[in-house]
């Protein structure tokens, strides 16, 4: 908290005025950042998408635009996810797999298994789609000064890949 109220300038008292421990302060901040991202996504009609693969792109797109708008918002969301303090770190999670499940829950239910090929799990193919991305965000995200045409490029590489593997070959053909 006291690196905190330095770096805002204020007092360590004014910060503990507003809130009342590192947990109440990094749940304020975490939920807000989750409202940001939110509108985003909305902004982008992410969940709007018929085909997963524009939604992740939409997707992409939006979290970009955030990350370039709101570094230290992209840095503190990376921070409060792996938070050392478990309690904060169970508060933490507990919202996260909450917007996951939501989100996961709307993409699975949208899907048209007949564009997959046979025998694959969809539950399964969209959590390692979208862990597989967070990852990714998150290691070009740490190494600093982040290069965002890189970063992009990267993420398009990575839906051909997952186009590759999990569309039928006549699907993937009209989607390239």
């Amino acid at each position: 908290m006291s690196e905190i109220a330095a770096s805002a300038s204020i007092s360590k008292s004014l910060l503990f005025y507003y809130f009342l421990n590192k947990k109440e302060l990094y749940m304020y901040l975490w939920d807000y950042c989750s409202q940001i991202t939110m509108e985003y996504l909305k902004k982008y009609n992410c969940s709007e998408q018929k085909n997963l693969f524009d939604g992740m792109v939409q997707g992409m797109k939006a979290k970009m635009e955030i990350i370039k708008l709101y570094p230290d918002m992209a840095r503190f969301t990376i921070k409060a996810f792996y938070e050392k303090d478990e309690e904060i770190c169970a508060s933490i999670q507990e919202s996260y797999h909450k917007h996951f499940s939501l989100k996961a829950s709307n993409t699975i239910l949208n899907l048209n298994p007949n564009q997959f090929r046979e025998g694959i799990d969809l539950n399964m193919m969209y959590k390692d789609m979208y862990f597989a991305s967070e990852g990714y965000l998150w290691e070009m995200v740490q190494r600093g000064n982040v290069d965002y045409k890189k970063m992009e490029d990267g993420f398009y590489h990575l839906i051909e890949f997952w186009k590759s593997i999990y569309l039928r070959k006549e699907n993937n053909n009209e989607h390239n």
